[in-house]
């Protein structure tokens, strides 16, 4: 199952960089040349998302669903969950944009997408490769990460608890 995980793993972070480049391709407002070809970043994150979200689902099924992406992205290390809410809001911001860059200009009808189109997408493609990656890579760890969880008093505790559930002291911080 692990080398299932790493494969896909390797898969994301490949969709992650590649459609980083496109993004800073489109925003500087450089054509890559790579015709419809580029639009191969976009399957590809149905390739990506099947096995995260059957992650998700076998590793947060006891966690309350307001606690889903903290419970799915706790074998992560900090960075990797900062850059996937980053990526997530910058999705967000970056799509109101694309809105307004769509308005301000006319249909180009050519083979190659526009930078404008491509900064449209590419956005939501480095969110979702993100998430896909920490998503996959908090799976091989969290075993490891819940397994060394204790409070101040040395009890064990459930993974997102802050507080022992045992005597109250607080998590140590790991």
């Amino acid at each position: 199952m692990n080398v299932l995980l790493y494969l896909f793993i390797a898969l994301s972070a490949a969709g992650l960089i590649l459609s980083l480049i496109v993004h800073l391709s489109a925003v500087l407002g450089h054509e890559l040349g790579l015709g419809q070809a580029v639009w191969a970043l976009h399957i590809g994150i149905f390739a990506v998302w099947l096995p995260a979200i059957l992650v998700i689902n076998r590793t947060t099924g006891d966690f309350r669903r307001r606690d889903l992406w903290k419970a799915a992205l706790r074998g992560c290390p900090n960075w990797m969950r900062k850059m996937t809410y980053g990526f997530a809001g910058y999705a967000i911001v970056n799509f109101i944009i694309f809105v307004f860059l769509m308005v301000s200009h006319p249909a180009i009808n050519s083979n190659e997408p526009t930078p404008a189109t491509l900064r449209g997408f590419s956005g939501h493609w480095m969110a979702f490769y993100s998430a896909a990656l920490s998503v996959l890579y908090s799976a091989t760890r969290i075993k490891e990460v819940d397994a060394g969880r204790r409070c101040r008093g040395g009890h064990p505790v459930s993974p997102l608890a802050q507080y022992c559930e045992k005597c109250g002291a607080p998590v140590a911080s790991q």
